[in-house]
């Protein structure tokens, strides 16, 4: 086995209401979420799952508060912008090897133009839906890539963009597979390390959408949300999502492994 550490850093924080979070339940409730970027390295690969908003969250702020109201804003603390993160734990944007992207959205593509060097690793199921695709009630284009990143991505950084098939391995002992459910776009993201497998991924936002069988309220399509649970329960030692605040307590200063 391929072992790699697994580090989640903190990138912003919110709330969303509780239909988001648990599928039709707790209509009259908010949930904290902590939206987070994962590094990875090892054996040559330094890899980044999602690279964060945008140094300036007004756009996207803006957007969410215009539908949901002031409470869904993001916050980000001292230190939590991603090069700030990476910066903390001694890696620099140029030695970014891969970043994969789960889903397609602000809060996961914005920086992606900082890595000049890093192979960029999309669902292909998720870029074909974007150029396919013209409304969307979930999948907006204009909060799914800005149009001056996808300028870049189909032309300069085209090179280095890698479209990834239902089931792809990425360096040895670090594979995605599909999962869909919360976007076209999503990924879970399984990495070998010496606590096992972990299975990180944006179609579960809190452990307990996993270990209880609770499908995320926004989701595009709960068989394939519940496929996904159904498989990381089966295959994933340790259980890494996307936005769950708790991550920081059962990883101290996001140490997974």
């Amino acid at each position: 086995m391929t072992d790699y550490s697994v580090t989640t850093l903190a990138v912003g924080h919110g709330q969303v209401p509780g239909p988001e979070l648990y599928w039709m339940a707790d209509f009259d409730r908010w949930y904290p979420v902590t939206f987070q970027c994962v590094l990875v390295r090892g054996n040559g690969v330094v890899a980044l799952v999602n690279t964060g908003p945008a140094e300036d969250l007004e756009p996207m702020n803006a957007r969410w508060e215009s539908f949901l109201g002031a409470k869904a804003r993001m916050q980000r603390g001292p230190g939590e912008f991603i090069l700030d993160q990476l910066a903390r734990h001694g890696v620099s944007p140029g030695e970014v090897t891969h970043v994969v992207l789960t889903p397609l959205q602000l809060y996961s593509v914005s920086n992606v133009l900082a890595f000049p060097h890093a192979q960029i690793c999309i669902a292909e199921r998720g870029w074909v839906h974007f150029h396919t695709t013209h409304d969307h009630p979930h999948d907006d284009r204009g909060t799914s890539i800005p149009d001056d990143i996808l300028t870049e991505l189909v032309t300069t950084a085209w090179p280095r963009v890698r479209l990834l098939t239902d089931e792809d391995e990425i360096a040895p002992g670090l594979r995605t597979w599909w999962s869909g459910g919360h976007h076209r776009a999503s990924l879970v993201v399984e990495v070998d390390t010496q606590e096992g497998v972990v299975a990180i991924s944006d179609t579960y936002f809190r452990m307990d959408n996993v270990v209880d069988d609770i499908p995320i309220g926004i989701n595009e399509n709960m068989y394939e949300v519940l496929d996904c649970y159904r498989r990381v329960r089966a295959n994933a030692d340790v259980i890494l999502p996307l936005y769950d605040p708790d991550n920081f307590a059962r990883h101290p200063d996001g140490v997974v492994c």
